[in-house]
C-alpha cells in the first residue's frame, strides 16, 4: 500500500488501533523487567474530559516507551462506580426521562438495576473514547470496582480492620449533605464566602439570677455598667439554638467568672442549659459569650466533649440533640417518615430518639416539620416578639457547601463506620519521608508535592467510611433486634457468630443498609486488581510480579484522596508499596487559565478536537442541560465566536503532542486550541518529508546493511552531522523519560524533526542525490531512511498513529519485517557507540550558517528565489576556505549561486549586501559580499531604505517617550516596562542594520 498524497487521520489512526488491539501487542509478555502503571480509574458517569486525555496520553507514552525497551508492559485498566457522582447522574436522567419513575419509586434493587444499566453504557463509551486517544492498554485485564474479584477484596479488607480494632461504629458529627442525604468528607466540601447576618439574642439567667455586667473600650475606659439578668449570644444560624446544650465563656473573663456553673433558660424552648467556661471562647470577639450547640457544629461538639461528664446539674451530658431530619428539616411527630427515602442504619438511633419522644419534647411544635430557613424566619420573629432580638448586622461568613450539589452542608450527629487512622498515617509517612535516615520507598515527581502529602497526614482524622446510599459496596454487617453487630465476610458467617453468641439459636438478621464511600475501594486498587486477596487469582493476574507498580500519574487535586490511601491500605494489607513514583499532573485550564466548566462554557471534549465538530453541534452540546436560558444564550454567543466555524480535525496525534508539550511540571495547564493546530502541521510535515524520502529511495540501491547491522559507513558531512544530532537527540529523549520531562522531550524531538532532518537535512541531501557521485547518491539515501526510521521510533510514544502509518512504508525499504513499530526497539545512546562525527558537525553547522546568512541577504534585498547570484568572499582563514571548497557544490546548490570567488588581498569589494559569519580560526571573520548591480533597482533601495529607516526612528521616538515618563515608569507593572524597553533595544539594533545598508547604496 502506497504513502497518501495527503496527511488525513482520520483515514487510518481508527484502523491502526484495531490492528494492534487484534494482534494482542498490548498484553503484557512475562518476559523482560516488568513495568506497570494503575489507570486512575475513571467514573461511570459520562465521558471522559481534558483531564482524562492528559493523564492518559502521559501514561499512554511511558507504557509505549517502556514496551519498546523491552519491558514486560502492563497497563492496568478499569473503571470506578463512583457512588454519590453516578447515583445523581442516574436520578438526573430518571427526571429527564419523565416518566414518573424516581430513585424512591423503583426501590433499592429497582434502582440499582438502573445504575448498572448506566453502567454498561456509560463504560462502553469511556474505552471507546480510550481507544480513539490510542491508549495501549490491555483490555482483557480491565476492572470495574464492582466486579467480583475487587468486591472479595472489599469484604476481605473490611473484616480485617473490623478484626483488628482499626474499623468501629460510632456516632459522630459528618458533613451532611442534605440533598444527597448522606455524610460526606471533608474534602467533598467547598467554603464560600457569602453575605450573611450575626444576630444577637438574649439568653436570660435562671433562677432569678442576675450580675453587673461592665464594657470597656480598647483603651480599657468604662464605658457601660449595668445590672442584667440575661446574657447575650452571637450567632449566624439561630434555628440551631433549638439544639443549644450550653453556652460557654472564657474562663479567664472577669466579667462572667461568677456565672461559670448557673444555667440560662434557653429562648423559646424554656430548657435549662449549663454556663460552662471553655478556652474555646475568644473574650474580645463579641460579648465573649458563643452557644454551643454540639450536634449541629464540629466546634462545639470538641467543647462538648470536652465537658460531658462535669457535673452541671446532669444538663450537659444529654446534651447531643440532633433538631434536623436528613432533609435538614426541623424534625417532625411522625418520626421517620420525614426522612423521606433514607432508611439507613445511621438513622436508627436518632429515630429511636424521636419515637421515645427525648428530641421531640425540647423542640416546640410550632417549628417541628419546618425547612431549616422556614424555622431560622420563624425562630428570629419570634424572638422579635418576645423582645429578646438584641441586634441584626450584616457578616461576612465561610460557608460550606457539597462540591457535587452545591447545597449548604450541615454539621450532622448520626451513627456511622470510621477507621482509625493515626497508626496507619504514621506508616504511611514513613514510607514516603523514610525512617532512621534511610530514604523513603514512594517518591513524588516533582518533589515539592511531599509537603502537600506530609500536611494531610499530619493532620489526619478517623475516616468515616460509611456513606447512605444504596449504589456501592454494601458494609458486611449485620445486626440483630438486641442491636448486636456481626460483621463477616458473608450472610452465612454472620448466622454462625449470631448463632454462636445466642446459644445455638438462629436469631434474625438484617444486613447495615449502608455502602462503603468510594474511596474505600479505590484505596485497594493496586492490589485488588491482581487477584488479592484469592491466591489463584494472584498467582495467574502477575501480584508479585506488577507490585509494586512502576509510576502513577495523577492530579494534585487527590493526593489524599487516593493516593495517600492507596500507600496505607497496600503497605497494611500486603507488606508492599503500591508504587514506586507518584508523578503528580497539573490541571488542564482554558487557554486564558480559567478553570474548564460546563457553567463556563468552555469545556473542550477531546473527540471534538481529535474528529472535529460543527458549530451548532458544539453549541448544542456546551448549552444542553444548563436550567438558566441567559446563561445558555452567553454561551453560545461566545461559543460563535471563538468557534465561528466549529472545530476541525486535528487528529489523535496531534492533540497528543499538544499534550506532552504542555506537560510542565507545575500546577496549571492552559490548553490553546491553536497549539494543537500546530503540531498537526507538525504531523503534516513528517507526513511529506516521508513521501520526499520514499521517493527519493524507490527502485534505487539505498545502501548496505540494515538498522541492525551496523556496517553502513556514511560518505557525506551531512549524513555524519544528521547522525550526530540523532545520537544526541535519542540520548535526550531517554533522559526525559526517566525525569518524566515530557514537554523537553516533546521540545527535543520536535526540534530534531522539524528543523534538523527535515528542513536541513532533506535540503543537505538534495545536492548528494542529485550530484555526480553514486556513492554520495546511494549511501544519503540510506540515511536518509535511516535516520527516519529512527525518528518515527523516537515519536511514536507519543504520536502513535502517524509514525505506525508512516514506519510501514519506510521499514521495508531497510529490509526490516516486522508487524509494527510499537515492538520495536526505542533508539537509546547504546545505538551510537564508537560514531564520532564531531567534525562534521562542526563543519555542516558552519554550512548552515553561511546558507541561512546568504537567504537573509536575499531576502532583504528582494532577490527572487530562483535568481542566481554570484557570491564573494573575503578574509576567512585557511578553515573557512578548505570548507567553501568542500561544500561549494551543496552552496552553489542551495543558494542559488552563479560562481564562488575569493576577492584577493588587494581587490576592493563592489557595494553590496554583507553578513559576517565567524571563521574557524584566530584570523578576521569571513565576510559574503553578492554584488548588486543587476540584481536589484538601486535607487528603488535606496527610496525603500529610507521609508523603512524613518518609520523605525518613529517607533524609537515613541518608546523613548514612553521611558522617559516618569510616571508611567513607576506606575506601569514591571513586566510592562521591560517590555518597552526590549522593544527600545530591537528597534535600535534593526536601525543601525538599516543606516549600514543604506551607507552601503
Amino acid at each position: 500500500m502506497s504513502l497518501a498524497p495527503s496527511y488525513d487521520p482520520k483515514s487510518f489512526e481508527s484502523r491502526l488501533y484495531a490492528q494492534w488491539e487484534n494482534a494482542g501487542h498490548f498484553k503484557p509478555t512475562g518476559k523482560g523487567e516488568s513495568y506497570s502503571i494503575l489507570l486512575p480509574p475513571p467514573n461511570v458517569t459520562g465521558t471522559l474530559h481534558m483531564g482524562h486525555a492528559f493523564q492518559h496520553t502521559l501514561m499512554d507514552a511511558l507504557v509505549r516507551y517502556h514496551r519498546m525497551r523491552g519491558y514486560d508492559t502492563l497497563w492496568q485498566m478499569g473503571s470506578d462506580h463512583a457512588g454519590i457522582a453516578t447515583e445523581m447522574v442516574v436520578s438526573r436522567n430518571l427526571a429527564q426521562e419523565g416518566n414518573g419513575e424516581t430513585r424512591d419509586s423503583l426501590g433499592r434493587e429497582g434502582f440499582i438495576g438502573k445504575v448498572w444499566e448506566w453502567k454498561a453504557q456509560s463504560g462502553d463509551i469511556i474505552e471507546r473514547q480510550m481507544r480513539r486517544l490510542g491508549a495501549s492498554g490491555d483490555w482483557s485485564r480491565s476492572t470495574f470496582t464492582m466486579d467480583p474479584q475487587p468486591s472479595q477484596a472489599v469484604i476481605e479488607a473490611f473484616v480485617r480492620l473490623y478484626e483488628e480494632g482499626l474499623i468501629y461504629r460510632g456516632q459522630r458529627l459528618v458533613n451532611w449533605d442534605p440533598v444527597l442525604k448522606t455524610a460526606i468528607s471533608d474534602l467533598e466540601v467547598e467554603n464560600v464566602e457569602e453575605d450573611g447576618f450575626l444576630w444577637s439574642i438574649r439568653y436570660p439567667l435562671a433562677d432569678d439570677l442576675t450580675y453587673e455586667h461592665v464594657e470597656r473600650d480598647a483603651d480599657g475606659n468604662e464605658v457601660l455598667r449595668e445590672i442584667r439578668d440575661y446574657l447575650v449570644v452571637a450567632t449566624t444560624r439561630p434555628e440551631t439554638m433549638l439544639g443549644d446544650a450550653a453556652v460557654a465563656v472564657h474562663p479567664e473573663d472577669e466579667r462572667y467568672a461568677r456565672l461559670i456553673g448557673k444555667t440560662v433558660k434557653l429562648p423559646l424552648a424554656g430548657r435549662e442549659i449549663p454556663i460552662i467556661a471553655d478556652t474555646y471562647v475568644e473574650r474580645d470577639f463579641g460579648t465573649g459569650v458563643v452557644k454551643i450547640t454540639p450536634a449541629h457544629d464540629f466546634n462545639d461538639y470538641e467543647v462538648w466533649t470536652r465537658h460531658k461528664d462535669e457535673e452541671l446539674k446532669g444538663l450537659l451530658s444529654g446534651g447531643l440533640i440532633n433538631i434536623f431530619t436528613p432533609e435538614a428539616k426541623i424534625i417532625g411527630d411522625e418520626g421517620t417518615t420525614s426522612y423521606g427515602s433514607v432508611t439507613s442504619s445511621a438513622m436508627e438511633a436518632l429515630d429511636a430518639g424521636i419515637r421515645d419522644g427525648s428530641v421531640i419534647e425540647s423542640i416546640p411544635a410550632k417549628y417541628r416539620g419546618l425547612d431549616r430557613y422556614e424555622a431560622r424566619k420563624a425562630v428570629l420573629a419570634d424572638l422579635e416578639d418576645l423582645g429578646l432580638l438584641v441586634e441584626t448586622k450584616p457578616h461576612k461568613l465561610q460557608v460550606p457547601k457539597g462540591d457535587r450539589t452545591g447545597q449548604v452542608i450541615e454539621p450532622y450527629l448520626t451513627d456511622q463506620w470510621f477507621v482509625k487512622m493515626d497508626a496507619l498515617a504514621k506508616r504511611g509517612m514513613e514510607l514516603v519521608e523514610g525512617v532512621d535516615g534511610k530514604p523513603g520507598a514512594v517518591k513524588f515527581v516533582p518533589p515539592n508535592w511531599i509537603n502537600t502529602y506530609r500536611h494531610w497526614m499530619e493532620n489526619i482524622q478517623d475516616w468515616c467510611i460509611s456513606r447512605q446510599l444504596w449504589w456501592g459496596h454494601r458494609i458486611p454487617a449485620w445486626f440483630d433486634e438486641a442491636g448486636n453487630c456481626y460483621v463477616a465476610r458473608s450472610e452465612e458467617e454472620a448466622y454462625a457468630q449470631a448463632a454462636a453468641k445466642s446459644g445455638g439459636s438462629r436469631p434474625a438478621l438484617h444486613q447495615d443498609n449502608d455502602v462503603l464511600e468510594t474511596w474505600f475501594s479505590s484505596q485497594l486498587w493496586p492490589f485488588s486488581t491482581l487477584g488479592w486477596p484469592n491466591e489463584q487469582a494472584m498467582a495467574e493476574r502477575g501480584f508479585d510480579r506488577y507490585l509494586p507498580s512502576s509510576v502513577l500519574v495523577t492530579g494534585f487535586d487527590i493526593i489524599f484522596f487516593w493516593v495517600a490511601r492507596m500507600i496505607m491500605a497496600t503497605d497494611h494489607f500486603t507488606g508492599k508499596i503500591p508504587f514506586k513514583d507518584v508523578y503528580i499532573t497539573g490541571l488542564i485550564r482554558d487557554k486564558d487559565g480559567q478553570k474548564m466548566s460546563k457553567s463556563k462554557g468552555n469545556v473542550l471534549d477531546p473527540l471534538d478536537i481529535i474528529d472535529g465538530i460543527a458549530l451548532e453541534d458544539l453549541v448544542a452540546k456546551r448549552t444542553s442541560g444548563l436550567m438558566q436560558p441567559k446563561m445558555a444564550e452567553k454561551i453560545a454567543k461566545a461559543t460563535r465566536k471563538e468557534f465561528p466555524d466549529g472545530i476541525i480535525a486535528h487528529g489523535a496525534d496531534a492533540l497528543r503532542f499538544t499534550i506532552a508539550a504542555l506537560a510542565t511540571h507545575g500546577r496549571d495547564i492552559k490548553f490553546d486550541l491553536g497549539r494543537a493546530e500546530g503540531y498537526k502541521n507538525f504531523c503534516n510535515k513528517l507526513w511529506n518529508a516521508t513521501r520526499f524520502v520514499l521517493m527519493n529511495t524507490e527502485a534505487r540501491d539505498p545502501g548496505p546493511g540494515t538498522r541492525d547491522s551496523g556496517k553502513h559507513l556514511p560518505v557525506t558531512d551531512a549524513e555524519k552531522w544528521i547522525l550526530a544530532r540523532l545520537a544526541k537527540v535519542s540520548v535526550e529523549a531517554e533522559a526525559h523519560f526517566a525525569q518524566y520531562r515530557f514537554d523537553l522531550l516533546a521540545q527535543s524531538l520536535y526540534e530534531f524533526a522539524w528543523n534538523e532532518f527535515c528542513d536541513w537535512f532533506v535540503e543537505l541531501a538534495k545536492p548528494a542525490l542529485n550530484g555526480d557521485d553514486p556513492a554520495a547518491a546511494n549511501s544519503t539515501r540510506h540515511t536518509l531512511l535511516h535516520v527516519l526510521e529512527s525518528l518515527l521510533r523516537l515519536l511514536h510514544p507519543l504520536i502513535p498513529f502517524v509514525t505506525e502509518e508512516l514506519w510501514q512504508q519506510i521499514a521495508p525499504r531497510l529490509g526490516i519485517a516486522a508487524p509494527t513499530i510499537s515492538l520495536q526497539a526505542y533508539p537509546t545512546a547504546a545505538d551510537f557507540t564508537g560514531q564520532d562525527y564531531a567534525r562534521a558537525e562542526t563543519d555542516v553547522e558552519w554550512l548552515k550558517s553561511m546558507v541561512s546568512a546568504l537567504r537573509r541577504v536575499r531576502s532583504e534585498l528582494n532577490v527572487s528565489p530562483s535568481r542566481t547570484v554570484p557570491l564573494l568572499l573575503q578574509d576567512g582563514d585557511e578553515k573557512d576556505r578548505a570548507r567553501v571548497e568542500r561544500f561549494a557544490p551543496s552552496l552553489s546548490f542551495l543558494l542559488k549561486l552563479e560562481s564562488i570567488r575569493w576577492l584577493g588581498a588587494a581587490e576592493t569589494a563592489p557595494a553590496s549586501a554583507t553578513a559576517v559569519i565567524a571563521g574557524g580560526g584566530p584570523g578576521p571573520a569571513l565576510q559574503l559580499l553578492v554584488p548588486l548591480e543587476g540584481l536589484v533597482d538601486l535607487d528603488a533601495e535606496r527610496v525603500r531604505l529610507d521609508k523603512e529607516i524613518k518609520r523605525v526612528e518613529a517607533e524609537i521616538g515613541k518608546c523613548n517617550g514612553k521611558l522617559g515618563n516618569a510616571t508611567f515608569v513607576q506606575n506601569a507593572p514591571p513586566a510592562v516596562v521591560e517590555q518597552e524597553r526590549a522593544r527600545l533595544a530591537d528597534w535600535n539594533t534593526q536601525l543601525t542594520a538599516l543606516r549600514e545598508q543604506r551607507g552601503k547604496l
